[in-house]
């Protein structure tokens, strides 16, 4: 019996592979309601994104529902999006999160990763003026004038505080043309380890393939925040676009009311599509933690979207005092140098940060086929025994 019992165990990997497996959306977002990702005539829908081994960020980053730390509060109940992360920027620590790999479309808050490529592939004193195509872009515009000289940084205000898909379309031109802008943005996401994420647009419009999930737009964020000129960017409430000549100069401002009204704001921005529903990303700072907070497929109730983004900064703080976390946001493969962000440096039960990635990924194999090895000698000797005369 003993044989068959430990012939019986389970696999820890493949446990924790089948139950990210089975959590909602795990390989695509929800189906689309209307035809925003019929591919173009000819052309196939892209396949799913491979589904890791192991969830990104730690075991509990796997889970499906609500992963909150031990002996600590549950989230407010007036969160009530599909898929939320509160994350600690500095720290690099996952303080809560709901479902935080499943998949689902970013809307406009994919325009941070959109944004990230432009600064770190443009000059933002560099000019570009703009077309009759920017300005008839699809969708939420920031009023971009045809023959209008705007600075790179100038389209970047426009493309975060009013999410301008006019923005948008006119840094794509200036990156190359959208194929090239698209490549550089999955490029750039796939070497954060965005996994959960593919942009099919640089706007959020939706499109063939288009995905992301809480937990890779923390990442992202997180990567956005520590580069300088977006965060001075993104830190602006208010900013002036130019005019036709003889006209005033267009301001603007950040459509984020968490930005508007929240005590130590940093960042806000957000989304909407019929098929992603609302989505929002912010950043607060409070007490030495900059916070952030991602909500995807939200709805307008009980509250707002806004007032739910708020709420899940103050029970992000409250964590924050006691130092707790659920995950670690891994932003760079085991072994590589450089990147974006700093290297989680936090410790938690005896393991260094990124530790479930590597140490899971070699131990345990080890571990399996020491006990399968095991196992068949004790079955050897039990039929060498039944063998023997008597």
């Amino acid at each position: 019996m003993a044989v068959f019992a430990t012939l019986a165990l389970p696999c820890p990997a493949l446990a924790l592979r089948h139950q990210q497996a089975s959590c909602p959306n795990a390989t695509l977002p929800p189906p689309p309601v209307d035809s925003s990702e019929v591919p173009p005539p000819g052309e196939s829908s892209p396949p799913p994104l491979p589904v890791p081994e192991q969830a990104l960020g730690g075991p509990r980053m796997g889970e499906c529902g609500v992963v909150t730390p031990a002996r600590q509060p549950g989230p407010p109940e007036t969160v009530t999006s599909g898929s939320w992360v509160v994350a600690d920027l500095d720290e690099g620590t996952v303080l809560a999160a709901k479902n935080p790999h499943g998949r689902h479309r970013p809307a406009s808050v994919i325009k941070i990763l959109t944004a990230l490529v432009a600064v770190r592939e443009l000059d933002v004193s560099d000019t570009v003026t703009a077309t009759r195509a920017d300005a008839e872009t699809e969708g939420s515009s920031v009023g971009l004038e045809p023959g209008v000289t705007y600075t790179v940084r100038q389209l970047l205000s426009g493309l975060l505080l009013q999410s301008g898909n006019d923005a948008a379309h006119a840094l794509s031109r200036e990156l190359g043309g959208t194929s090239r802008t698209l490549r550089l943005m999955n490029e750039l996401a796939e070497r954060l380890r965005a996994t959960d994420t593919r942009a099919a647009t640089p706007s959020g419009l939706d499109g063939p393939g288009m995905s992301t999930s809480a937990y890779d737009l923390a990442l992202i964020l997180r990567a956005a925040m520590n580069n300088p000129e977006f965060a001075r960017i993104a830190g602006q409430h208010r900013a002036e676009l130019p005019s036709p000549p003889g006209q005033p100069p267009l301001r603007i401002a950040s459509d984020s009311r968490v930005v508007r009204n929240y005590p130590g704001a940093l960042f806000g921005k957000t989304g909407f599509t019929d098929d992603a529903r609302h989505t929002r990303v912010v950043a607060a700072h409070r007490d030495g933690h900059r916070l952030a907070a991602v909500l995807l497929r939200g709805e307008r109730r009980p509250v707002t979207m806004s007032d739910q983004a708020a709420a899940l900064l103050d029970y992000g703080f409250r964590l924050a005092e006691g130092s707790s976390s659920v995950g670690e946001l891994v932003d760079r493969a085991p072994g590589e140098t450089g990147g974006t962000a700093p290297p989680p440096e936090r410790h938690d039960a005896g393991q260094t940060a990124g530790s479930t990635e590597t140490t899971r990924g070699s131990v345990l194999p080890r571990i399996i086929v020491a006990t399968a090895l095991g196992a068949v000698a004790v079955l050897v000797v039990v039929l060498l025994y039944r063998r023997r005369p008597r």
